[in-house]
């Protein structure tokens, strides 16, 4: 990349992609970051950052994408779901990747850069893991230059998943938890941000996969109690049997909105979300991973103010 580069950030409004413009708008002071988005107030908390352009554009359609992609210089993808049908995970985690891919060659962009996720695998037991196999399939066999980053379970200050737990802690006397057991990686969204940014530089590791997990292995259980501890409101977590999971993801399921646990999800928790060794980490990055008690200060209580 250079100073004056035009780099294309797909799910740039998101809570990885907000993390990911800021850190690429400091380190390309120059650079054109620009944000597709089919709605253009989801870019408000990004548009004011330099170089951030967001455009309104609807990537799915072929298209839209081949236009947003003329002259980009790179690629960051970042677009993917939690929850749905295994329609729903194939249309976002695999035909996405493929209508890109065709428009990314025809653009004739530089890099991509793909943020997947650990434990992806065509035989994962879950249709997310399976999708996010099947996308990364997809960019391996699109003949780009390639860098693929896969995460651990992402946490931060404006996370969904630690600040959830940390309301359910403050709602619920204990906590009953499908999947206690499950280990995990947790990395700290402002590193794999700034993984985002070395995968752009020219200096990378021979291998195109970066294990991104943060410096401790922790079970969901050990994860939600950090959480309570630092938030103040510790609860006594109950482990759930997988079927009662299942039954209890089934429910939730039925409830209005997003679900806050889905079948697929539990599902995904037979396999360990963390670092495999087999490909670099954040240290090939020249990255030193936050551990989550580096988010003690997002959940201190705030000093009450008297009014005079």
């Amino acid at each position: 990349m250079t100073p004056n580069s035009r780099i294309v950030i797909t799910g740039g409004t998101g809570f990885v992609g907000t993390a990911v413009c800021a850190q690429l708008s400091q380190a390309w002071p120059g650079a054109t970051l620009v944000v597709p988005t089919r709605q253009l107030g989801a870019a408000r908390h990004i548009q004011s950052l330099p170089g951030v352009l967001p455009l309104r554009c609807n990537v799915h359609d072929p298209a839209q994408a081949a236009a947003v992609l003329q002259g980009a210089d790179a690629l960051v993808h970042l677009v993917a779901i939690l929850h749905g049908s295994t329609a729903q995970f194939d249309a976002v985690h695999v035909q996405l990747p493929r209508t890109l891919a065709h428009a990314a060659r025809q653009a004739g962009v530089g890099r991509v850069v793909h943020v997947s996720a650990l434990g992806v695998s065509a035989t994962a037991p879950s249709a997310y893991l399976r999708s996010k196999a099947g996308g990364e399939a997809v960019w391996a066999a699109s003949g780009l230059p390639l860098q693929l980053l896969r995460p651990s379970v992402i946490f931060g200050a404006d996370d969904h998943f630690t600040n959830l737990f940390a309301q359910l802690q403050r709602v619920f006397p204990l906590l009953p938890l499908a999947g206690a057991d499950a280990r995990f990686q947790p990395v700290a969204v402002g590193d794999v941000a700034q993984a985002v940014v070395a995968a752009l530089r020219p200096t990378l590791p021979d291998d195109p996969v970066v294990e991104c997990a943060g410096p401790e292995v922790l079970t969901l259980r050990q994860i939600v109690q950090q959480v309570g501890e630092m938030a103040g409101c510790a609860r006594p977590v109950i482990g759930l049997p997988e079927a009662a999971g299942l039954l209890q993801a089934t429910l939730m399921g039925l409830m209005p909105g997003t679900p806050l646990m889905s079948r697929d999800n539990v599902l995904s928790m037979r396999v360990p979300n963390v670092a495999t060794g087999q490909h670099p980490g954040l240290a090939a990055l020249g990255i030193l991973p936050q551990a989550l008690a580096s988010l003690a200060a997002h959940f201190a209580p705030r000093p009450a103010y008297r009014r005079w």
